[in-house]
């Protein structure tokens, strides 16, 4: 298993900031999220520096989806970033976590009358508009309310990314946005004339996550750019804005080969700033919404390793007491992942084992035939790199309890989320 960021082996234990997996998980017991805060800390401040926000005023906008506590909105926040969210829910976390509001992003396909008229009263700093239906919903609150709103237009620009058919987004063939290459944009644009209340400043697209070429973006660039001349050529309207979404991809396996962070702003903005030279207009401000390369290789699950079940000739499963609840990702996209035994790191790895999932499914496989240390009822196994969409698409399933979740730093431990206790399994069941 890959060591990332503050991982440290002492002894053959596992340290993540500092503080040992044995230790984790004697206070808070397993499953269990720990987050290397110093490593999101830092991810954060690569993208600062790189995206040049300080001196271009760009602006790097966390992908809230990927894991969203209230801890991590003050983290954020004070990283200076700003945040995407995509429902009413990530929307009320981020205020109650008084995080800016004027610096949030509200996204999402079909955003209900109750969200817009929330985010409204909030000052939501910018909605990008999916389509005619939210076009209308904003308009009629902002008319109630005698305000007007922000709003950049979520563009689908027929880029399509190498990922996982699931997390594909930048096609036509996509529930999001307005298609370009059919004139859905352009007839949106015309239709702004009737939405007084509606002002237009920026455009938006994302072509898909878990992206390790930078080509892809490039010709998002140059779409993008374009665009903001055509609208200004053709409509008079200036662009001030243009998102360009996130997906950089990150390190699970062997199989993944990343590009770094400054890679990829650097590699961006050039583009930028070449195309908007080429075509004679202002580099506008640009964001980024980066998540899972934040977040995903600062977060590592950890488990107590229960029945173990060798059948002969065929495959050995070792179980953990947790699986697709903690982490579905293995189930939906067959995503890999590394781990190791954290009491027994630096052993050679003598045994191929299948770990399995504790839920009533077949399907609840979490690593198939990964070599490993030598392992026991007991053990404390780990598998790292599950930061994002681990713990913010956890279930209940089987009626299972959440896992807690630990922030490790400096040699200390902070829990940031509670472990579910059954009662609160039964809090919103009426008898």
């Amino acid at each position: 298993m890959k060591l990332q960021g503050t991982m440290s082996v002492n002894e053959n234990e596992l340290y993540i900031g500092g503080v040992s997996c044995k230790e984790l998980k004697e206070k808070y017991q397993t499953p269990l999220y720990v987050f290397d805060e110093k490593l999101v800390r830092n991810n954060c401040r690569e993208y600062i520096e790189h995206f040049k926000v300080n001196e271009n005023n760009n602006k790097v906008a966390y992908a809230g989806k990927a894991f969203l506590p209230m801890h991590m909105c003050k983290i954020i926040n004070e990283e200076n970033l700003y945040l995407d969210v995509v429902s009413g829910g990530e929307l009320y976390t981020a205020h109650k976590s008084n995080f800016p509001m004027e610096k949030i992003l509200f996204h999402g396909n079909n955003k209900t009358l109750d969200e817009i008229a929330f985010g409204i009263d909030l000052g939501v700093g910018r909605f990008v508009v999916d389509n005619y239906y939210e076009l209308d919903l904003i308009q009629k609150i902002c008319e109630q309310k005698n305000t007007k709103q922000a709003v950049y237009f979520r563009i689908t620009p027929g880029i399509e990314a190498h990922t996982h058919d699931y997390i594909k987004t930048g096609q036509i063939d996509s529930k999001f946005g307005f298609a370009l290459s059919n004139g859905d944009l352009h007839d949106a644009i015309e239709s702004l004339k009737n939405y007084s209340n509606i002002e237009l400043v920026g455009i938006h697209a994302h072509i898909g996550s878990q992206i390790f070429d930078v080509e892809p973006y490039l010709d998002e660039v140059k779409i993008m750019m374009n665009l903001v001349k055509e609208i200004k050529d053709s409509y008079n309207i200036d662009i001030t804005e243009v998102d360009l979404g996130g997906g950089v991809g990150v390190y699970y396996t062997e199989d993944d080969k990343p590009r770094t962070i400054k890679e990829f702003c650097e590699h961006i903005i050039e583009k930028s700033q070449q195309v908007c030279q080429e075509i004679g207009i202002e580099v506008p401000t640009l964001i980024i919404e980066p998540g899972r390369s934040i977040v995903a290789n600062a977060g590592s699950t950890i488990y107590t390793v229960g029945s173990i079940k060798d059948i002969k000739d065929v495959r050995t499963y070792v179980s953990v007491d947790g699986g697709m609840t903690d982490n579905i990702r293995p189930s939906l996209y067959q995503a890999g992942y590394e781990c190791a035994i954290a009491n027994k790191m630096g052993q050679d790895k003598t045994n191929q084992v299948t770990i399995a999932g504790k839920c009533c499914e077949s399907g609840d496989i979490l690593i198939t035939d990964v070599d490993i240390m030598d392992i026991e009822s007991g053990d404390i196994l780990i598998i790292a790199s599950t930061g994002a969409y681990g713990y913010s698409m956890a279930s209940n399933y089987n009626k299972i309890v959440k896992p807690a979740v630990v922030s490790v730093q400096n040699g200390k431990d902070k829990l940031i989320c509670k472990r579910q206790s059954y009662e609160d399994l039964l809090k919103l069941e009426i008898l």
